[in-house]
């Protein structure tokens, strides 16, 4: 069974990649808990975020963002002592501060899978070039969803950063076209075909 390159290194991120990666994604818990991820992985690894997502998923109320929001200091040294949990103070205020962000988004439009999709209007994208694996680490929607989520408020969400995030959450179908998922996963999605120098 062929698979994306990038996720062989290990079990969890196999099953990752086989079961998540690159699916359509309208619940906002799992957008935050993906969006949280990225944040955690800024100058990291994606296998370590992996790795680290029960930790994470403990430390975070399950990626509750309405708890988080109300996240105090006495949550973040008890987040800081949790064994095995990233020590970056910085991250973890970035991540309270971006749920209060994400309330926000949500009381504008909805859900914060609402906002998102409105930038792809609601389509799965397919960018000619990538499924024979030659993928940017940023492109121009990238570009665009994290200016506007900088000046909605958000941090450590810069334009690399929401292209895997794009990526991770199927508005962009970034699967090469000999793994198994490519087609199972456009199975399920509406698509729109782009140029990639068209963005």
């Amino acid at each position: 069974m062929e698979r994306c390159a990038w996720c062989m290194c290990n079990d969890k991120m196999m099953r990752y990649h086989d079961k998540e990666w690159g699916v359509p994604l309208h619940d906002d818990r799992k957008q935050f808990a993906f969006l949280m991820m990225e944040v955690m992985q800024c100058g990291l690894n994606w296998n370590m975020m992996i790795q680290k997502r029960e930790i994470f998923d403990k430390c975070f109320d399950g990626f509750d963002y309405q708890k988080v929001a109300q996240y105090t200091e006495v949550d973040i040294q008890k987040i800081m002592e949790t064994d095995g949990m990233i020590q970056s103070r910085r991250k973890i205020e970035a991540i309270i501060h971006n749920a209060k962000c994400f309330l926000k988004i949500r009381v504008e439009f909805g859900t914060f899978s609402a906002y998102l999709w409105q930038f792809s209007k609601g389509k799965t994208i397919l960018y000619m070039g990538h499924q024979k694996g030659n993928l940017p680490a940023r492109n121009g929607l990238s570009d665009i969803v994290s200016k506007d989520l900088k000046k909605r408020g958000f941090k450590y969400l810069g334009s690399v950063t929401v292209y895997s995030h794009l990526q991770a959450c199927g508005v962009i179908n970034d699967h090469v076209e000999e793994c198994f998922r490519y087609k199972e996963v456009l199975a399920g999605a509406e698509i729109v075909r782009k140029r990639r120098d068209k963005e």
